[in-house]
């Protein structure tokens, strides 16, 4: 187990979520989907470390997590719909030319994230990961 990694990638993730919620603030919405995602994506890394897993694809990252993690309901259900919305939104604002991130939009990226770092928090806390 690696806490001392796993402590590192949460960390990150908390500050991808505030710099998430300050692009949201000053209306750079595409942005802010973008950092929504990477807050989840690395929270979610920060759960793998525990078990020394890690992937070099994104797509291998989620798939994991979605199989070991929400189809053994570790983690909701709810967790995995809104992590492969997070990652489908993340995709099309990067890649897409004409994608209008709008507010509503960016709004419900933050809360995905509001809702899943407090579930990978608490996850992280009960395998003796101290993040304060």
């Amino acid at each position: 187990k690696d806490i001392e990694l796993s402590k590192y990638r949460y960390s990150l993730a908390e500050e991808t979520y505030r710099n998430a919620k300050m692009c949201f603030d000053n209306g750079f919405y595409r942005d802010c989907i973008n950092r929504s995602y990477y807050a989840v994506f690395y929270g979610v890394r920060a759960v793998l470390a525990l078990e020394s897993i890690d992937f070099k694809r994104h797509k291998d990252v989620v798939a994991y997590f979605n199989k070991e993690y929400v189809a053994t309901a570790i983690f909701p259900g709810e967790m995995g719909r809104r992590l492969a919305r997070l990652k489908m939104k993340r995709e099309e604002s990067d890649y897409n030319d004409f994608f209008m991130a709008s507010a509503e939009e960016a709004k419900a990226q933050i809360e995905a994230v509001e809702y899943m770092l407090p579930l990978i928090k608490a996850y992280l806390a009960e395998h003796h990961v101290n993040i304060e």
